[in-house]
């Protein structure tokens, strides 16, 4: 395809208040993708001094200004005047009482988005006055208690993450929607007011975590959960060592020691070919057919159909299989290198990863040369490795793999940049009296998408847009790659929003519905490797022959900005987790572990990817360009690990918190027993004589040992009494919540609306869903609109649902129809049930 020398966002001009990770990480994305940035600190330097703030601030001209003078205020005003967009991240109504009030920036220029991404939602009574760290919102948000079956058999609750989770969903969930109003804005002329509470976006990024569905089948419940169960009833208490919790899990979804004494970690798990081709990678298969591994060749029908017990491609085995075939696998992959086995299994497109340290990911061959991580020479570190683009244009990537360094600039400079770039700009949207009312619709109506995506990340990301009004048409293979817990338990989440067809591209006929539905949207998404394409039709020049304009977005798992040696290999949210280090900091270097959230990367890679569509749209509406997008689960991660995620000559060594052990980030700022329950306190060495205040903590000021004094003093009453007493101090605390009480006290019944109304936490009861179960799970609640309007969404159709609507809608009669399904190059569904018993 052509390439250019335009930057997607080139002309747009930001004004960025926002300190802490999220709201900077909002403006670094959009200064990625060419906007022009200006950063404001408070007078007094940053609130959050560190290194990771020449990442967030790359691509940015920086000043200080004091907010408290009538000058420092003026000149705000003054630069916000230039902006397209501003951004804030401080507490509700923190920044028009500093003088700074959206609502009436807005009411005079009706074209301005604003952007607010408080901690804890404006509408929250309770919680919205909180300071509201990343490690307070995680324990409120049920982030830390009971997390995964892991850390439930090993008894370790609360647990500690040190990712920045909440602010990592929400940097991709606010500046898609920042995104969604650049293009919204270029139909009707009318910006918007947007809020995106970062607890609501860690909500949602736990979806996976937070969803419950009653009366699920026993097929689908993992050893772990069985274990769990069984101790539960008979009182045995959890108590698992790490080394016990190994027999607990599949063969095909597990780690493995290697001839290096390096660890490996194995996902092949509900797929019958990758599970297939790990087992004939390591000589196993032949051998494991010879001691009579049964095979079932519909895994979508009921278990009472079944002739055999199991079947390669069933996730979970049962424990008598998962014995066999692990002690098999244990003994083969001593036979060679962890980085042998990443090889074979990379080469041999089988999903699988050597486990390795963040330090190791930052200056890996691959991630710097696909430009995953690139290099800034920043004015304080000097030459320093930093995370790439989160998301990217395929035609321009080149331009997004050198960032210039964060500069500090005058008040002056500033508003000159902005104005030189406000000069140059060519208005295509409609002005004054053509500016369309308030209340126009939502932000993608009338966007047509067709998605080929499978697994997680790949449906979330157009479920997300379903939510703005897009229509979304899943298009999936007559017969089903995955078994029924990650090819239908999973779309609970993924299908929601979106007609279900189901075609057989590999006939003619097939693939001719392919083509014509093609022709009839506006936006293509797949998420598989570049290899893969041209044999799809899915490389740029075959695609835009068949549909000219169409814009067309891809995930992948290692993909980059530019091509690497592990470009092709393919993988799922667990591969990355191994190999950028998250389960090495999760569970300790010797015992690694993944991160106790499904999902972890996969939800962000969707939200990513969303992003990534709604700027392809914005660009194409203002230069007609049309792009093809593109993110990755490895460009994820680093947004995931960004206080982490760099390296430079002088660097501190990589020894952030890590192990299933640790309770925070040092004395300051981790978990205390106290005399009921457990305590987050999140502060630090400067706060000392504010505690010294605090009643119960008097003296604190004068010990030599401030964890111990801590550990003594909160024994002597309720996590409910010190957490109301340090936030009376303003000083960051929380009681860990657990997911299943924020849903006892959160949940309605149905009610065909968005919860943005209900706070921090809005949860849906869908009594009549699909699949004959009741189904709770978190609202598509965080990203929230003054002007444009978000839908709830429906629920997903059982697989093949629509295919006769589909078909009719591309034009195809009813006669036909009947045809094609009777010849099975289309299908009504994969099984009688939706979720198979």
């Amino acid at each position: 395809m052509e390439v250019t020398n335009k930057l997607p966002l080139n002309g747009v001009r930001v004004v960025d208040f926002g300190q802490q990770i999220a709201g900077p990480a909002v403006a670094m994305i959009l200064a990625d993708l060419g906007a022009t940035v200006v950063h404001i600190d408070p007078i007094d330097g940053p609130l959050w001094d560190h290194p990771a703030n020449a990442v967030l601030n790359r691509n940015k001209l920086c000043l200080r200004l004091d907010l408290r003078q009538a000058e420092g205020l003026a000149q705000a005003h003054a630069l916000i005047a230039r902006a397209d967009i501003v951004i804030e991240s401080d507490r509700p109504g923190a920044m028009k009482a500093a003088g700074i009030d959206f609502a009436a920036l807005r009411a005079a220029r009706p074209e301005l988005i604003t952007l607010s991404v408080p901690g804890f939602a404006s509408n929250d009574t309770l919680r919205r006055e909180w300071k509201a760290t990343e490690a307070v919102i995680a324990a409120t948000a049920g982030a830390f208690t009971d997390m995964g079956f892991n850390r439930v058999l090993m008894g370790l609750n609360p647990s500690f993450s040190p990712l920045p989770l909440g602010s990592a969903y929400a940097s991709t969930l606010a500046a898609g929607s920042v995104a969604l109003a650049l293009q919204a804005r270029e139909r009707t002329g009318r910006g918007d007011s947007i809020e995106v509470p970062v607890v609501a976006a860690l909500m949602e990024g736990l979806s996976y975590n937070s969803y419950v569905i009653d009366g699920l089948p026993e097929r689908y419940k993992t050893m772990r959960e069985t274990e769990i169960e069984r101790r539960r009833a008979a009182g045995i208490p959890m108590d698992l060592s790490y080394e016990d919790l190994q027999e607990y899990l599949d063969p095909f979804y597990r780690t493995y020691l290697c001839a290096d004494g390096r660890y490996f970690y194995c996902v092949c798990p509900s797929h019958r070919n990758h599970a297939k081709r790990a087992l004939e990678a390591m000589g196993l298969y032949e051998e494991l057919l010879a001691e009579g591994l049964p095979e079932v060749e519909d895994l979508h029908a009921p278990i009472s159909e079944w002739k055999g017990e199991t079947s390669i491609g069933v996730y979970p085995l049962p424990k008598k299989w998962a014995d066999i075939i692990s002690a098999k696998m244990k003994r083969v992959f001593l036979t060679k290198t962890s980085e042998e086995w990443g090889r074979i299994f990379g080469e041999g497109k089988i999903p699988g990863a050597p486990h390795r340290t963040t330090q190791e990911w930052v200056n890996m061959e691959h991630t710097n040369t696909a430009k995953l991580i690139v290099e800034v020479e920043d004015p304080q570190y000097g030459l320093m490795k930093q995370p790439g683009p989160v998301v990217w244009m395929e035609d321009c990537a080149h331009l997004m793999v050198t960032p210039r360094p964060r500069r500090e600039v005058g008040f002056d400079e500033a508003l000159a940049e902005l104005a030189a770039v406000e000069a140059a700009e060519t208005i295509t949207r409609p002005t004054g009296d053509a500016i369309a009312p308030e209340g126009s619709g939502g932000w993608l109506d009338g966007v047509r998408v067709l998605d080929l995506t499978n697994v997680i990340a790949g449906p979330h990301s157009t479920a997300f847009l379903a939510r703005f009004g897009a229509e979304v048409i899943k298009l999936d293979p007559v017969k089903p790659l995955y078994d029924p817990l990650i090819g239908t338990l999973f779309t609970f989440q993924t299908g929601m929003g979106k007609r279900s067809a189901l075609a057989d591209m590999t006939t003619p006929e097939g693939r001719e519905i392919f083509n014509r539905l093609v022709r009839s949207v506006d936006v293509v998404v797949i998420n598989a490797a570049e290899r893969q394409l041209a044999g799809l039709g899915l490389d740029h020049a075959a695609l835009q022959a068949l549909h000219p304009g169409v814009l067309f977005c891809r995930l992948d798992c290692l993909g980059g900005p530019l091509p690497g040696p592990k470009s092709n290999y393919i993988g799922y949210d667990d591969i990355i987790q191994a190999h950028s280090g998250i389960m090495s900091r999760f569970g300790g270097v010797d015992t690694p572990e993944e991160h106790a959230h499904l999902g972890t990367l996969d939800v962000n890679c969707g939200f990513a990817a969303g992003l990534s569509v709604a700027v392809a749209l914005y660009r194409k509406q203002r230069t007609g360009a049309v792009s093809r997008s593109r993110t990755s689960l490895s460009a994820v991660t680093n947004l995931a690990q960004i206080p982490f995620a760099f390296d430079y000559e002088g660097r501190a060594p990589f020894d952030e918190p890590s192990g299933r052990g640790v309770l925070g980030n040092g004395v300051m700022s981790r978990f205390y027993e106290t005399a009921e329950g457990w305590l987050f306190l999140d502060s630090h060495f400067d706060e000392v004589p504010l505690l010294d205040q605090v009643p119960g903590l008097e003296g604190i000021a004068g010990t030599n040992d401030i964890g111990a004094f801590l550990s003594e003093a909160f024994r002597t009453a309720p996590a409910a009494d010190w957490a109301e007493r340090l936030r009376a101090a303003d000083i960051a605390a929380a009681e860990p919540m657990s997911i299943e009480k924020l849903r006892e006290m959160h949940a309605r019944d149905a009610d065909d609306r968005v919860g943005t109304d209900l706070g921090s936490f809005a949860f849906t009861i869908h009594r009549d869903h699909p699949s004959g179960h009741t189904v709770t799970q978190i609202d598509h609640y965080a990203i929230r609109p003054e002007n444009s309007r978000i839908r709830a969404i429906s629920l997903p159709e059982r697989w093949g649902h629509s295919t006769r609507e589909v078909l009719g809608s591309i034009g195809y009669e009813e006669p036909e129809i009947a045809r094609l399904i009777e010849t099975n190059v289309a299908s009504l569904g994969w099984s009688r049930e939706f979720l198979p018993s």
